[in-house]
Parts: structure tokens; sequence; C-alpha cells
């Protein structure tokens, strides 16, 4: 039943968000509205636009979240893969998802500080200094600890050490230069 639905639902979703369905509820609501003369601007002829609507949207609103959910699952697999399978990446930002919204405004907030560190050739710019950063640590549930204990590690320390090591592998190799 729900891979017939998740069908359904799919092909319906795919229907509506065209130019041909939008042209489609424009007609009828310019021909409802057209009519409106013809029925003296009854309660009956608004009843039958407030109605048809709000059946319309009742149904979309189930359908159109059936498809988001599926696709948002899918792209987190798809990220989820991509996270296990790059050396260096930290394995633990796996299943993001299922953090409280206070770890997540904490790594929000330690991913915004990585932007703003000052690198060895000036770039970048911060209020504070790259050692108060790096002092910054957060408990993020391991994947695999499965509702264990969180594990802290220090983000904004790695982080730092892999940008400058990045910037020492830039700094030694020879420029090459378009002509």
């Amino acid at each position: 039943m729900n891979e017939r639905f998740h069908k359904y639902a799919s092909r319906v979703a795919e229907l509506v968000g065209t130019s041909w369905a939008f042209l489609t509820a424009l007609a009828v609501v310019v021909a409802w509205a057209l009519t409106g003369p013809l029925f003296h601007f009854s309660d009956t002829w608004q009843l039958v636009i407030n109605t048809s609507t709000t059946i319309i949207t009742f149904l979309m609103v189930f359908l159109i979240q059936n498809t988001q959910n599926r696709d948002a699952k899918a792209i987190h697999l798809k990220l989820d893969e991509l996270i296990r399978a790059i050396a260096g990446a930290r394995n633990n930002l796996i299943d993001l998802e299922n953090l409280s919204d206070a770890q997540l405004e904490e790594l929000h907030k330690q991913f915004r500080a990585l932007s703003t560190v000052v690198t060895p050739d000036g770039d970048g710019s911060s209020a504070e200094s790259p050692a108060a950063q790096q002092s910054s640590v957060v408990a993020v549930p391991s994947a695999a600890a499965n509702g264990g204990p969180p594990r802290q590690q220090n983000w904004i320390e790695n982080a730092v050490s892999a940008v400058a090591h990045e910037q020492k592998k830039r700094s030694t190799r020879p420029h090459r230069h378009r002509v």
C-alpha cells in the first residue's frame, strides 16, 4: 500500500508542479469569477470555490508531504554516504537530523566561527582570537553509540588544523599562471 501511495503521490506532485496545472487552476478561478453575475454572487456561488479549494488543499498537503519526506530521507542518506566515504570527514555528523535543537545550534555556531577564522595569509576576519575560537567543545552523539553517552571533540581545533595544513600545502606548490 505504501509503495502505491508513494507512486501516486509522486505523480500527482509532479503534475501539479507544472505550468499547465497552474494555468488550469487559473482558468477554473477565472471561470468561477465570470459566473458570479450569473449566480448573483450568491452564498452558494462563493461556497463552491471555498469548498473546492479547501478539499483540494487538504488532500494536496498529504501528497506533497509524502514526497517531501521521501526526498529529504534520500538526500540525508546520500549525504551520510558522502560523509562516511570521505577520509577525514567527521562520521559523527551522520544523522545530524536526530540531534536536539540545542546541539544543532551549537554546531551551527562552530561552523559560523570556522568561516571567520583568521588564516596565516590574512584571509577571513574574527572578533575573537583563534585560540579563543579553538576552545569551543560540543558534545555530539556518535553515530555508532546508538543512544550511548555523547562523545566530546574539539571541532574548531581540528578544522583550524585542517585549514592550516591545506594552506601550507598550497603555499609549497608552484603557482601556475594562465597565459
